[in-house]
Parts: structure tokens; C-alpha cells; sequence
């Protein structure tokens, strides 16, 4: 089964750290990455730009509204997403345990839809 972790956290707290603290979390994120390629288990993933490079797109009868940010104002922003590929939504929470920012932010967990979700 797929699962993606949704990466959620508080940007503003993020560039509230110093340097040095960004550097050391910056090296468990690439940490926790290559324990996911060396466990076989990540499919896809990527870190997102900061929400204020959003750009949100709606069609509303018929005429495209496009806007700068995102679509709605939250305490925690997307930072980014992980596709894994694991038996069961134990092994997912574990993952996502694991993950750094589960410490002071929080990481969703959704399993990918086979084919159209109803």
C-alpha cells in the first residue's frame, strides 16, 4: 500500500531558529531520507518552497481566479511530502514517528487512492 506523509509546519517557527539549529535539523532530514532509500520504502517525495511562493488556482463559473499564497490562511504550512510503500498503516505511523518534524510540527498520513476515490 502507498501512503503519502504530508509534511506540516510553522514556517514563521522555522525561521525563528537559529542558523546552527536549522543546519542540525537540515542533517536529521537527510538522515531520516537515507534510512527511508536504504529501507526500500520511499517511492517519492520533495520539500516545498515557503507558502509565500504558493500560487492558488479556482474556477468559479467558468472564469479562472489565480492568486498569490495559499488557498487558506493556517498555523501550519505544507513544508513538503513523502510517497512510501509499506504493508500497513502501522508501519506509516511508525515512519511518520520518525520523522523530524513529527518532534514540533506535525506529519499527516493518507493512503494514495487506488484509482478514483469515492
Amino acid at each position: 500500500m502507498k501512503y503519502l506523509l504530508l509534511i506540516n509546519k510553522d514556517e514563521a517557527a522555522w525561521r525563528a531558529l537559529s542558523e546552527d539549529d536549522r543546519r542540525a535539523m537540515a542533517a536529521r532530514y537527510m538522515a531520516y531520507g537515507k534510512k527511508m532509500t536504504e529501507a526500500k520504502i520511499l517511492r517519492s517525495g520533495a520539500i516545498l518552497e515557503p507558502v509565500e511562493t504558493a500560487t492558488t488556482v479556482r474556477v468559479r463559473d467558468g472564469k479562472r481566479l489565480v492568486t498569490d499564497g495559499p488557498f487558506a490562511e493556517t498555523t501550519e504550512q505544507i513544508a513538503g511530502v513523502a510517497i512510501l510503500e509499506l504493508d500497513d498503516l502501522d508501519q506509516a505511523i511508525e515512519w511518520a514517528a520518525g520523522h523530524p518534524d513529527a518532534e514540533w510540527a506535525s506529519v499527516e498520513i493518507r493512503p494514495l487512492a487506488n484509482g478514483v476515490p469515492q
